[in-house]
Parts: C-alpha cells; structure tokens; sequence
C-alpha cells in the first residue's frame, strides 16, 4: 500500500494495527507487526519520524544537522532487536571511536573512557578497581544484556552473570558506591550513570552506568553516520516494504480501531479513551509521575574545541558534571527543583566520528543537554558556555550560534517529554521493572485492545527497540493468536 493509498482523512479505512508515535520504539513494533503479515498504520504527531531518534539540518546553516534528541547509540549495536534487523546489512554505518567518552576534572587530567577497557585501566590513578567493577560483566556481556535489557519476567538464563551484575548494582546504587577507589574513576563511572537525571547513588543510575559502561569495552559508543535519523529511516524502510503506512503531522486525539500501540508517555491515553478507561486505571494515570528535565542547547562551531587536556580532542561523547561529588549535589538540586549553578551537561561531537558532519565551510554541531528540574524555562546558553569555558577557555570563539530549548519546550518537539523529561517518567527502578503501573505485563492495558511500547514500559530508554518488541510479541500472541515472532533480517 503507497502512502495516501485507501486513507480516509489521513486513515485508512481498516487495518489490523495503529501505532501511534514514530520512535525507535514505535516503529520496531510496527516492522514486528507487519512482518507477521498483519496490516499497519503508524501515526506520528510531528512532521517528521523518527521520535527521539531525528536529525534536522539547522536553522540557518543547511549544511549542518543536529540531533534532536539523541545523538551517541550504544544499544543501537546491543539491542537484541536492532541485531537481528540488522541496521549494518541496511546501510546504516554504526562508526565505533576509539575514545567512549571523556569526563573533564577540575585541575587534574580528565578521565577517559576509551573503547579499550586496559588503556582506560592504565591511565585511571587506580586502573584496578575500574577492571574490578567492569571486567567480570564484559566477560559476559551477552547474559548481562539480557538480563538489563530483559523483559524481567524471566529466569536469568545465567545466573552467574546475574549475581555479578547484582552485586555491583547494590554496590553503586548505595552509598557503598565509595568502593570505587580513584576520584577520577569515580567521576568516569558517575558520569556515565548521570544519563538517566536522577540522583545518585540510586539503583536505577548505577545500572544504567553499568549497562553503559559495560558496553563502552564491549560494542563501544557509536555514532550514526549520517545523523541518528539513519536508524528510524531503516526501519521505516522496512516497514513499508512490508505494506506498512505512516502519515505525519497528524495528532491522534481520537480512539483510532482495532489494535492499537501508543509510543507515548501513558498519561496520552487520558485525552484519548477518556470515560473508556477504567477508574482504577485512571486514578494510576492521574498520579503518574514525570521526573526532572533536560534544556537542549545545540551549537554550530567553527572549529574545534581548545581543549586544556588534548585527549579530550578525541572524546565524540563527554560528561562535563566536574567530579563525583558536584555531579550528585547537582542532581539533588535538580531533583529538588533548583537550577544548580553548574549542573550535569552531557556533550555530543558527532563530526570526530563522521566527518560529513562538517560542512563546506567547516563549521560542526556540538550537540548538549543540561539537566534542570522539571518544567524549567530557563534558556541554559550562558550556563553551558560557562561549563565549556572551565575547561576549554576560548571556547566562545569558535560559538558560530547557538539554538536554545529550554525544558518546558521540549514537550513541542516531541510530546513524550513532559517537562522535558526524555526518560518519559520511566528512569526509576519501579518502572524498569513494573512500568507505568504494577501490571504483570507492562505493555498492556485495561483497555480494550490498547498497549503501550514507550520508554515509560520495560526496559526503558534508550535507542534499542526493545519495548516495541515486547509490546508486538504481546499484540501478536493475544490479539492475533500469532506465537512465533517473524524472522527481521533483510
């Protein structure tokens, strides 16, 4: 079926499934859906796919792309879904750097996280207690990978893998965090957990720092070549070959029919079914929780960064929090609704991978996110200049511009960020586990032929398909009777 073949008003008359939402998520559940032979339709509120997976060429300098939400992909290599899809065969290039990522420390050298978990080791002031934290997980990656990125009802496959997560789970999710020895380990490790914009040490931070970490030594940190925008063009790709139908710019405000999937925050369905969900249901979504926010600041550069450490030169990904401590005392501010004066900052050098990311002119995105509490208004462009300046004085000089998005605006660009939360309220170890609300399966609802696949439902955020993956393997065994996934290679 072409685009506008048999649509109604921008529908189609009769389909099997709609998703509604156009990420990562959204889509791998419909590629599932239609591979099984079952008619799809997916509706995406913005004018362009792709939900937090989009590049857009900015403003004023066409040759240049941001972005939009993330920029740095190592669950696009570690994904069992996005594995077995396989974005490589598609024509997607996953460059792999040599350096994961690089965490700047006030007066003393940075920490760098390379791809190599030895020369990360040889250059940290206590190498042997990052390869104790990291080494026993990169020995079984595969097992520690499905554990995280599991549907949590299953049996660990391996135990002892499980135990050895656990443990450093407990370990650096409580204030037992201080067996990490090495203020510049620490800072790499807390770093890393500061993704999720909450406080640490919590559970939910430490393994999502594990995960990360762990995979920094295994797949790396790759950067789309291209944009991030290549990796939801693939599997639109796929999706209409497949008969799949996707129609932009179009809200969806009413029960669509039939099946349907929502890659959207849960409190969606509110304006949605209304008087259709039942109460208790209701009463869950009326008290769901959105956590603290991210301000988006995306800079056109015209030249490097003149960096204080040169090897930071080589770092596409940073962390520019300063140490452990001043991490955690920003996000204890920004959980209690303060802007800290020098908050957590996460930084994007996409062109160090992939040089078509510099125009003709040489100019180059610096992609960054500033964690603020929720709602914030504040434009962050002066905060986070300021933050570069610590460790890389001049930097204003090679600013060409700055595009600022405050936290309250996020929501704009994309729905699912309720005050600028990108986590989607899903960044705590109560959703990780139980989703939106305590239900044995998390991508279902008490509505009638309704599901959720977003970064609110298991296993969480991130680039990895996962969620749309659980949430067709339900549709299909309970609304189709259809209990063997299709094959997703090309």
């Amino acid at each position: 079926m072409g685009l506008n073949d048999g649509m109604v008003g921008g529908r189609t008359e009769s389909v099997d499934v709609t998703v509604v939402g156009s990420g990562p998520n959204g889509l791998a559940a419909a590629v599932i859906c239609a591979r099984a032979g079952l008619s799809v339709q997916v509706f995406e509120a913005q004018p362009t796919f792709g939900g937090g997976a989009r590049t857009a060429a900015d403003q004023e300098f066409a040759g240049v792309s941001h972005d939009i939400c993330s920029a740095v992909h190592p669950l696009a290599l570690a994904s069992p879904f996005l594995a077995e899809f396989d974005l490589r065969a598609r024509g997607v290039t996953l460059a792999v750097p040599e350096v994961a990522y690089g965490n700047p420390l006030p007066g003393r050298p940075a920490a760098i996280g390379y791809h190599d978990l030895e020369r990360t080791c040889d250059e940290l002031d206590d190498g042997a207690s990052w390869r104790r934290l990291l080494a026993p997980l990169v020995e079984r990656d595969d097992a520690v990978l499905k554990l995280v990125l599991g549907d949590k009802r299953s049996i660990p496959g391996d135990v002892v893998a499980a135990a050895r997560f656990g443990v450093r789970l407990l370990e650096q999710g409580t204030p037992a965090w201080r067996a990490l020895s090495g203020e510049d380990a620490r800072a790499l490790f807390s770093g890393v957990a500061a993704h999720t914009i909450s406080q640490m040490p919590s559970l939910v931070s430490a393994g999502a720092g594990l995960m990360l970490a762990m995979l920094a030594h295994t797949v790396g940190w790759p950067i789309p070549v291209g944009g991030s925008q290549a990796i939801p063009d693939a599997l639109i790709a796929d999706l209409r070959a497949h008969g799949g139908t996707l129609i932009a710019g179009e809200p969806v405000a009413s029960p669509p029919d039939g099946v349907v999937i929502f890659d959207t925050a849960p409190t969606a369905l509110q304006s949605i079914y209304r008087d259709r969900i039942p109460s208790r249901y209701a009463k869950a979504l009326r008290r769901y929780t959105f956590g603290p926010g991210v301000a988006k600041v995306d800079f056109v550069l015209s030249d490097e960064i003149p960096w204080t450490d040169s090897r930071l030169a080589n770092a596409p990904t940073l962390h520019l929090g300063g140490t452990r401590e001043h991490m955690a005392s920003a996000e204890r501010d920004v959980a209690a609704g303060r802007h800290p004066e020098w908050p957590m900052v996460l930084a994007a050098l996409p062109h160090l991978a992939d040089p078509g990311r510099i125009d003709a002119q040489g100019r180059r995105p610096l992609w960054t996110y500033a964690h603020v509490p929720s709602g914030s208004t504040v434009d962050q462009t002066e905060t986070v200049t300021k933050v570069f300046e610590r460790f890389a004085p001049g930097f204003r000089d090679v600013v060409v511009a700055a595009r600022s998005i405050p936290a309250a605006q996020m929501s704009d660009h994309n729905a699912n960020y309720v005050g600028g939360d990108i986590g989607v309220g899903g960044n705590t170890m109560w959703h990780a586990l139980a989703g939106p609300t305590l239900r044995w399966n998390p991508w279902s609802t008490p509505i009638d032929g309704v599901y959720l696949c977003s970064s609110a439902t298991p296993p969480g955020g991130g680039v990895h398909g996962m969620a749309g993956y659980y949430a067709a393997r339900t549709v299909l065994r309970r609304e189709f009777g259809i209990k063997e996934l299709p094959k997703l290679s090309p």
